[in-house]
């Protein structure tokens, strides 16, 4: 019996052993099932890990990218700085797979000659989080890895890795514990460390500007870093490092490069702010920009610097006056006064006075909305609000009413004063207005001659509003509180001296006659105003506002005579056929934008202007806007002239416009890497200027001539005299 019971026994272990070599055997099956073969080099070996041998039940899979680096080789962060390019991966052979996001753990950074890279040496696993287009179904990985490998040289490698992962219920793998140590690694919001990002702000100025970061630990720094990263081109030196508070809190402060620098769009730009201390890491997104506020920043309010741009904004505001957009305000408003000739001095000085007043809040609440929409990380420009179709609906609505009352079409105070909003000075046999009314009216039509005027640009205009939107709150309000009085400086000369408007000539006949030119001169505006909505909402929808607009008018003109019932109801119908003339377009979806090649212009297209400079040629780029009328007098009197015509039907010349009609991002930016913050635009690169020479935004053919012989470098010298090929 006791032999029995020991062969029970040994029955019982050998049960266990079996066991234990079972699990074992299926334990070894699946750590080689979540691994695949290593594709190796002289330099570095790379595979596909996995953290189970099957698929599971969620739908996504925790992969990883496992490097392994012979001594001294390294490769390359996302970002990979001076030099050097990132790991990628073409998952195109792959089946099941649906996506495939890759991390980044936190990078060493390598210092050089001056040069600053990031990267991993020795050993790196980059966790992946792929997402399965079957649930339950098997998974079949076959990756592209194409990744550069460097010590005192650099070779590229294009390697296949390969994993086949079993359907079935979750598992794991050794490879999972590699995966989530790595994990670890990858930057968080900074909650994982105990960090905060207190503040990230330009300091310094435009010329030379740093980014500062400051950051707070629970636990002290040792060794903390800044990486930084923004637009493409974008490049920042390796930050100066400065701990206090026993070591919890870090001020880090990195110059831009010099080649960010020389272009001035720093400002207002989107940085991804990385801090890491040893192989920790806090990642956040922020918005470069000047905090004039900031303690100990150099970037603050300066008014003696500020003072020759404020000069350039009064005289860019004053020569507004002289832009076809405001010249028919103008011309009303003096129209008005002579309308109502003998009116005492103090009336003519208190209506000019509204109107001016009317200029600069209406420039003052230009300023409160790009303030806003910068504060928000939003791009901002000189005339941006008529790449909006309600805004364009409401303007042309605006400009129509206004043409029908010139034109004769209402001579009556339409519901709530409308007519008087408008500011037409009362009709003979009517009664007069309150005068806080008629002031209102006066403050209406100064706000509609700063309307009129955004479309429009002028000399010294764009240099003045480039500069407000590329510095903080305290500039801009400034600076448009400047164009707004140059604007309304013709408004403030009659209220300072009244008696120039008894100079004017006398009422009589002839004012019937300037009134329909100048309603006419109104209508033709609002056609052009309909022809700028077209291309944003599409023909047929401005066909029907148009058909609304004229509707409106026939109305007005049949209901001019309010003592009749009819005129009421024709006031009731003007009112709906306003209303859905203003809210039609909001109704439609906006066109597409098909940017269109006309005659020799191509696309504008910044990537490629480089390699077209480098090839020896000669690059004209034009940014426009159907709404730009400043842009429309360029083209008309320089760009279609014969001459500039020869310049750009030269072999070695390529023509480029940008169409800004409608809201372009990738213009805008364009626009703010020569700190131009509106339109028109042009510059002309070549191999003399390889940067690209900014034009004056009233083109002349001397300019032009001037920026052709510069770009061009030593062969400009005839097409600086105006010899160019035929």
């Amino acid at each position: 019996m006791p032999l029995t019971a020991l062969h029970r026994g040994f029955a019982r272990l050998g049960a266990v052993f079996a066991l234990a070599g079972t699990l074992a055997a299926m334990s070894l099956q699946d750590v080689q099932a979540a691994a695949g073969p290593w594709a190796e080099n002289d330099q570095a070996a790379v595979r596909l890990i996995a953290s189970g041998a099957t698929t599971g039940e969620s739908g996504e899979v925790q992969l990883g990218l496992h490097f392994r680096l012979s001594d001294g080789w390294k490769i390359y962060w996302r970002s990979p700085g001076d030099a050097g390019f990132p790991p990628t991966t073409d998952w195109a052979a792959s089946s099941n797979l649906a996506e495939a996001a890759q991390s980044w753990p936190v990078p060493h950074r390598f210092s050089l000659f001056g040069l600053e890279t990031f990267g991993y040496g020795d050993e790196v696993v980059f966790p992946i989080k792929a997402r399965l287009e079957r649930v339950g179904d098997r998974l079949s990985l076959r990756g592209q890895v194409n990744y550069l490998v460097c010590d005192e040289i650099c070779i590229p490698h294009n390697q296949e890795v390969s994993l086949d992962l079993a359907a079935g219920p979750d598992s794991r793998s050794p490879e999972g514990f590699l995966i989530d140590s790595y994990s670890a690694l990858v930057p968080d919001d900074g909650t994982r460390a105990g960090w905060t990002l207190v503040s990230t702000s330009l300091v310094g100025d435009m010329e030379s500007p740093s980014i500062e970061v400051v950051a707070k630990a629970k636990s002290p720094f040792t060794e903390p870093d800044l990486l930084l990263e923004g637009p493409p081109g974008f490049t920042f030196g390796k930050p100066e490092v400065e701990l206090s508070d026993g070591g919890q809190t870090v001020l880090l402060r990195a110059a831009v490069g010099k080649s960010t620098v020389a272009k001035g769009v720093i400002e207002g730009k989107q940085l991804t702010v990385t801090v890491t201390d040893g192989n920790q890491g806090m990642e956040q997104a922020a918005i470069a920009r000047f905090d004039s506020m900031a303690a100990g920043s150099t970037s603050g309010f300066d008014l003696i610097t500020l003072l020759p741009i404020l000069g350039l904004a009064l005289l860019g505001g004053l020569i507004l006056n002289l832009m076809p957009c405001v010249l028919p305000v103008l011309s009303i408003k003096l129209l008005s006064v002579v309308e109502q000739g003998g009116r005492s001095r103090g009336d003519v000085r208190a209506g000019f006075l509204a109107s001016a007043a009317g200029i600069i809040t209406s420039f003052l609440a230009l300023a409160a909305v790009a303030v806003a929409l910068k504060s928000g990380g939003a791009a901002v420009g000189w005339g941006i609000q008529f790449q909006q179709p309600l805004f364009l609906t409401a303007i042309t609505l605006l400009v129509a009413l206004f043409a029908f009352n010139l034109l004769g079409f209402f001579e009556i105070g339409l519901p709530s004063g409308l007519a008087n909003a408008l500011g037409r000075p009362t009709p003979q046999g009517e009664v007069p207005k309150s005068k806080g009314r008629e002031l209102a009216g006066h403050f209406g039509s100064g706000a509609f001659a700063t309307l009129l005027a955004t479309p429009c640009s002028a000399p010294f205009l764009g240099t003045a509003v480039g500069f407000a939107l590329a510095r903080g709150a305290s500039e801009i309000f400034l600076i448009f509180t400047m164009l707004g009085i140059g604007l309304a400086a013709p408004f403030l000369l009659v209220a300072a001296f009244p008696g120039l408007a008894s100079r004017l000539p006398k009422p009589g006949g002839w004012m019937v006659t300037l009134r329909y030119i100048l309603g006419l001169a109104l209508i033709a505006t609002a056609i052009w105003l309909l022809s700028v909505l077209a291309s944003q909402i599409g023909t047929l929808a401005t066909a029907v506002a148009a058909a609304l607009l004229i509707g409106l008018g026939i109305v007005l003109w049949l209901g001019r005579n309010p003592a009749r019932a009819r005129g009421a109801l024709a006031t009731g119908i003007a009112l709906l056929l306003a209303l859905g003339a203003f809210a039609l377009p909001s109704s439609f979806a906006e066109a597409p934008k098909v940017q269109v090649t006309e005659d020799n212009w191509a696309p504008l297209d910044e990537a490629e202007i480089a390699a077209l400079v480098d090839g020896g040629n000669l690059v004209f780029v034009d940014v426009t806007a159907d709404w730009c009328i400043t842009c429309q007098v360029n083209k008309k009197l320089v760009l279609d002239s014969e001459e500039v015509q020869e310049i750009l039907n030269l072999e070695t010349t390529v023509a480029m416009r940008g169409d800004w009609t409608s809201p372009d991002e990738t213009i805008t930016a364009y626009l703010a890497s020569f700190g131009r913050y509106g339109i028109p635009f042009n510059a002309i690169y070549g191999p003399g200027a390889p940067e690209g020479v900014a034009l004056p935004e009233l083109l002349t053919l001397d300019a032009v001539r001037e920026a052709v012989a510069r770009a061009s470098g030593d062969n400009g010298a005839k097409l600086a005299a105006g010899e160019t090929a035929q």
